[in-house]
Formats: structure tokens, C-alpha cells, sequence
């Protein structure tokens, strides 16, 4: 262990608090596991790639507060990472050099098609094929270590799930939802009354027998005119106030009159409603032992991984 500390020790060399602040980002230990070293510089790429991901998804920056919590969570996570690797080792188990070959190719072909991507992939990001195969097989080893330790152990009773149901009842509560058929048509300005026209038009016909979905085929100016007007069902709360009015207004088979806004006329039939109510448990099942499996996999991870920190050394810098 004198290495590491002898590694601290150097960083006093450096002369000024920026040389400083460099040399622990790039070489400072920030937690060590055994005799396996976890960098700040490890942490900071860890988290960086969290959150370039997360930012990808929200299209929106991250403040401060949340980047120290995701840098914090990643040094978490990379150090119970070395902590299973050296448990894996330490337990006298191995690995034929073969089946991490068969990994790495199945990993190649899954996420880069061929060899040559991935060459050109890893030079982009300054990497190397070797250090590539490293981390497909310490993932590999990871994810056995976590099935043997945790997923085999792990059954989620009928009871539990019925007294998950019954404690969350309130969580499975769906809102009024209906299945609609809209033709929009849009106006000019405000005040254009030939929308509203052409409108009144096509009442008259589907009176006359024309269906609606062929009176939307050819009329209508929304993103369903190809489906017939058709669209999904949704929420009632979720459709514009002026739709979601008429919409309460009608049963399903009626047809509304001309419903206007200063955008548009509409014409809308109910094809459908359900109204809110709580799901069944047969309905959810599926759902709650999803959540259950979650939380006892979480439980039984956050176990195994304090019995390891008990038995390895850990230091945090």
C-alpha cells in the first residue's frame, strides 16, 4: 500500500494551486479499493458521460448541485465495481480465455457491426482494442458476480405483490380517456368563415350516410387524415379546452357539431370512452413485480456490497 501514499506525498511537489488542482485531477487518488486505484480524473469521465446523456434527454443544463450528486453517485458506483472485481478474484474463480473472446466479438457486433468501426471508434475516443477487451470482460465478470450474489435469489410472491396492490391502490388510478375521430380545418385568419362553411358542409353529408373517416380521408387537415381521423386513445385532460368540453359532452357513436377556435373548426366523433377508475390487480401485476424486483435487487446489491467493504480495504481521499 506504501505506493499510493507515496503518490499523495509527490502532489506536494507541485508549486502552485492550479499546478495542484491539475495534478489531483489527472493523478489524484480519489479511493482505493485493495490495490486498485479510483482517479479523480476516472471520476470526472465517468461523470461526464452521465451527464452529456442526461443533457441529450432533457435538452436542458444541469445545475451544480445535480452534477456533484452524479459525481458523487459515480465514484460509488466505480468503487463497488472494484470491490466485485477483487471479490471475483479473491474467490478463486476464472475465466476461459475463450468465452471472453466469444463476449468481446458479441459485443463488437452488437455495438459497432465490425472490427473496423470499432478500431476507428476507439481511436476517436484515444483508446485502445486492449483496454477495450479489459472493460468487456470486467463488465462481463460484474454482471455473473451480481446474478450468483443477487437476480438467483430473488422471487417475488403472489402475497407480496396483493399487498403491494392493495398499499398502493391510489397509484393505478387512470383519468377519463376517450378515442376520438377529428377532421381540423384550419383558417386563414380569425374571422374566416369558410372553414367553418366547409364545416357545416360536411355535417350535411355524413347526415346523408358519408362515413367520417372518408369525410377525414379527403378534408381534413390534421396529422390523421391518412388514418381517417383516427387517433389513439389519450386523456381527456391532455386534448385542448374547447375539444375536451365536447368531448364530455358526447357518447360514444356521437357526433359533435362544428367546434371552433380562432385557428380552426373541427368536427369530432366518439368513437370510445373509459372512464377514470382504479386498475385491477390483474391488470397491474405485471407492473408491481417489476417495481418489487427493483427495489429487493437494490436491497439485496446494497447488502453484498457492505458485506465486501467490510472484508476489502477502502479508503476514501
Amino acid at each position: 500500500m506504501r505506493v499510493f501514499f507515496v503518490i499523495l506525498a509527490a502532489a506536494g511537489l507541485f508549486g502552485s494551486s492550479q499546478e495542484l488542482q491539475a495534478a489531483e485531477l489527472v493523478n489524484g487518488i480519489n479511493a482505493v479499493v485493495h490495490d486498485s486505484v479510483i482517479t479523480y480524473q476516472a471520476v470526472e469521465d465517468y461523470t461526464r458521460q452521465a451527464v452529456l446523456s442526461q443533457q441529450s434527454r432533457t435538452a436542458a443544463g444541469l445545475n451544480q448541485a445535480t452534477i456533484d450528486k452524479l459525481r458523487s453517485d459515480n465514484l460509488e458506483t466505480l468503487l463497488e465495481r472494484q470491490l466485485i472485481l477483487h471479490d471475483f478474484k479473491t474467490a478463486g474463480y476464472s475465466l476461459p480465455e475463450s468465452l471472453i473472446e466469444d463476449v468481446v466479438q458479441a459485443r463488437i457486433r452488437s455495438r459497432y457491426s465490425d472490427r473496423a468501426t470499432l478500431t476507428k471508434t476507439l481511436q476517436e475516443e484515444g483508446t485502445t482494442y486492449e483496454k477495450f477487451r479489459q472493460q468487456v470482460r470486467d463488465q462481463f465478470i460484474i454482471e455473473q458476480m451480481r446474478f450468483k450474489n443477487i437476480s438467483h435469489e430473488i422471487m417475488i410472491s403472489p402475497h407480496k405483490i396483493e399487498a403491494y396492490y392493495l398499499e398502493h391502490k391510489e397509484d393505478f388510478k387512470t383519468e377519463d380517456m376517450v378515442k376520438l375521430r377529428l377532421i381540423l380545418l384550419n383558417k386563414t385568419s380569425a374571422d374566416d368563415p369558410q372553414a367553418r362553411k366547409m364545416a357545416e358542409e360536411i355535417i350535411s353529408k355524413i347526415k346523408e350516410g358519408v362515413s367520417f373517416s372518408e369525410m377525414a380521408s379527403v378534408n381534413s387537415q390534421g396529422p390523421q387524415r391518412g388514418q381517417g381521423g383516427e387517433r389513439d386513445w389519450e386523456k381527456t385532460s391532455g386534448l385542448r379546452k374547447e375539444l375536451a368540453e365536447a368531448a364530455a359532452a358526447l357518447k360514444p357513436g356521437d357526433l359533435s357539431g362544428v367546434i371552433e377556435t380562432p385557428e380552426a373548426c373541427y368536427l369530432m366523433l366518439v368513437e370510445g370512452k373509459r372512464p377514470a377508475h382504479i386498475q385491477s390487480l390483474s391488470d397491474t401485476r405485471g407492473e408491481i413485480e417489476g417495481t418489487l424486483l427493483r427495489q429487493e435487487r437494490a436491497r439485496l446489491q446494497d447488502q453484498w456490497i457492505a458485506r465486501l467493504k467490510k472484508k476489502t480495504f477502502v479508503r476514501y481521499f
